[in-house]
């Protein structure tokens, strides 16, 4: 890399970080230490700087040939296009320019050059041949004299102007495969056809060979004497007329190639077409997106029916939808940057007639007759994973079942994460997490919330060892007074594969329900979590299946959608 800077509009210095300096002329050539550089003329105020960059002869090479595509306008025909791409016009048309105007002086070059060597060869061949002739003629002279004149007869005369013909054809074959070797091998058609006529040239000489052969000596003497010179005579001739063609070659300034047409760019942009650009970039994004959703759905195989629970003998005891009322509440909180469940209100309280709520309340009728037979009137509520909706089960199944005039507390298990008394709009004051502690009393532990008989027992403050307090006598103590002052208890526990708590705390309720989410949940994840429970002698009554997306063809079964039912405005 180079910097040219403006001296006047005549000089000018390089430079290069490699400690290069250089002052040069404009229109007179730059030479040292290796750096050649011509500049024609300067159009720059003093003081510019222009940057010059080196390029190795091999990468310019690969760039040209890149850049430049040659092809033949139809089949034999002699005339080539050139077509070269770049960024600059006037560039990109002088460098066609030029790789046309470098071939075509080639091809003038190289031309003359042939003939300078021809005609070398020619001076050496001259006097050889014209010695030959001379040494020639003066034998048919010497014979003639000695002879008296012996004149030939007619068709000995016939056969010696054959011989003669023959042989000038022979010599003249001779210098057409000099210059056809140049082009084509011996297997090409043009050479073969020229082996064949001399061959068939050669046969005839040996058949009129033969006839002289059957003459008299005297005029077999004179042929040979006679066909000698007049050969010779020919092939000097011959030798003479092609030293003038090639003195004419060599001072011709006229090749074998003529430019046809200069180079003209292309009026408008070749590419980036943006047209194809857009259209590509769009099929591109759908192709993606198809590749995407299939990549999905091939490794990600949620649950997307609850029959595929129910035929590997897993009971489920609701299918819940997803409500858009819920889903666009929650969107414009997070849009408007509003903390996550500030100032929420609950689905059964803001929409009592979502189809949601509706599932929900069949839940409620389920659980009234499959808690009977339970060893208390306490309903744990765990999930499968992480951020399926099992608070929200849980927190409108306790408001649904305090509308039937009974008690319901609402104990947050989930000292982790638990966001209960966000979405109730209480405080996390003297929570869970105190109480087992032992800094927080038990009969003064719930809380209002503003659904009437609905408490609310938060998680409280986040401690180092959520499992470990859910262990001790404490918690027990808690369940125990909480169902004989309430008519059902429900705990919101952490989900199962995260963390233990789930099972622990399993061993102080009557009932137990699992909450998973519709195409997110697999059947293995299902499996593996009631395994975890059964290991742990914790009975799962079912599984609930969360937040079924309205096109599920396979929710169908379970009504809701199907049969929404409202009642007439008056």
């Amino acid at each position: 890399m180079f910097t040219l800077n403006v001296l006047d509009n005549k000089n000018y210095t390089l430079s290069s970080d490699g400690g290069f300096s250089a002052r040069g002329q404009a229109g007179q050539m730059l030479k040292k230490e290796g750096v050649t550089l011509m500049v024609e003329a300067i159009h720059a105020r003093p003081g510019s700087e222009f940057t010059v960059t080196k390029y190795s002869t091999l990468g310019m090479i690969n760039q040209l040939q890149n850049s430049l595509m040659v092809t033949e306008n139809g089949k034999d025909a002699g005339v080539l296009s050139l077509t070269y791409t770049g960024e600059d016009r006037e560039q990109i048309r002088d460098i066609l320019n030029s790789i046309a105007r470098n071939y075509q002086e080639q091809n003038i070059e190289r031309k003359s050059a042939e003939a300078s060597k021809s005609l070398a060869f020619l001076a050496q061949q001259l006097p050889e041949v014209r010695s030959r002739l001379d040494v020639a003629e003066n034998k048919l002279n010497a014979f003639r004299q000695d002879k008296d004149s012996v004149d030939l007869p007619l068709e000995a005369k016939a056969v010696l102007d054959s011989m003669v013909n023959i042989d000038a054809q022979l010599n003249e074959l001779t210098f057409k495969e000099a210059e056809i070797s140049k082009l084509y091998t011996k297997v090409h058609p043009a050479y073969r056809t020229l082996l064949e006529k001399r061959q068939a040239l050669e046969e005839e000489k040996a058949k009129l060979n033969g006839r002289v052969t059957a003459m008299p000596k005297t005029q077999q003497e004179i042929v040979r004497l006679t066909r000698d010179v007049e050969s010779g005579q020919q092939v000097y001739m011959q030798l003479l007329n092609k030293e003038q063609e090639l003195k004419i070659t060599e001072a011709s300034t006229v090749g074998d190639v003529r430019i046809v047409d200069p180079a003209i760019t292309q009026p408008g942009v070749l590419k980036p077409k943006k047209g194809l650009i857009i259209l590509g970039a769009i099929i591109l994004g759908l192709m993606l997106s198809i590749v995407g959703v299939l990549l999905r759905s091939l490794f990600n195989r949620g649950i997307e029916s609850p029959q595929v629970l129910e035929e590997h003998g897993i009971s489920v005891y609701a299918s819940i939808p997803l409500s858009e009322w819920q889903k666009a509440r929650d969107s414009v909180k997070t849009i408007k940057g509003i903390k996550r469940y500030k100032q929420s209100q609950l689905l059964a309280m803001g929409n009592p007639t979502d189809l949601a709520i509706e599932a929900i309340r069949s839940l409620r009728t389920s659980l009234h007759f499959a808690m009977m037979q339970a060893q208390n009137n306490v309903l744990m509520m765990t999930g499968v994973s992480p951020s399926i909706g099992k608070t929200f089960v849980c927190a409108n199944l306790a408001a649904v079942i305090s509308q039937t005039n009974k008690r319901v507390l609402l104990i947050d298990c989930d000292m982790r994460k638990g966001y209960t008394h966000e979405l109730l709009c209480t405080n996390n004051v003297n929570g869970l997490s105190e109480i087992l502690i032992g800094q927080g009393d038990i009969t003064t532990a719930a809380k209002p919330t503003s659904i009437a008989k609905f408490d609310l027992i938060p998680r409280g403050q986040v401690p180092p060892n959520p499992s470990e307090l859910l262990m001790s006598e404490r918690f027990a103590e808690l369940v125990n007074w909480a169902s004989k002052n309430y008519d059902l208890v429900l705990i919101d526990t952490p989900p199962i594969l995260a963390v233990t708590d789930a099972a622990i705390v399993g061993r102080h309720v009557g009932t137990t329900l699992m909450v998973a989410r519709y195409a997110v949940n697999t059947l293995k994840e299902v499996e593996t979590s009631l395994s975890r429970f059964e290991q742990n002698g914790i009975p799962v009554k079912g599984v609930i299946l969360n937040s079924i997306f309205r096109r599920a063809s396979a929710y169908q079964d379970y009504g809701y959608y199907e049969y929404e039912y409202k009642s007439d405005a008056k």
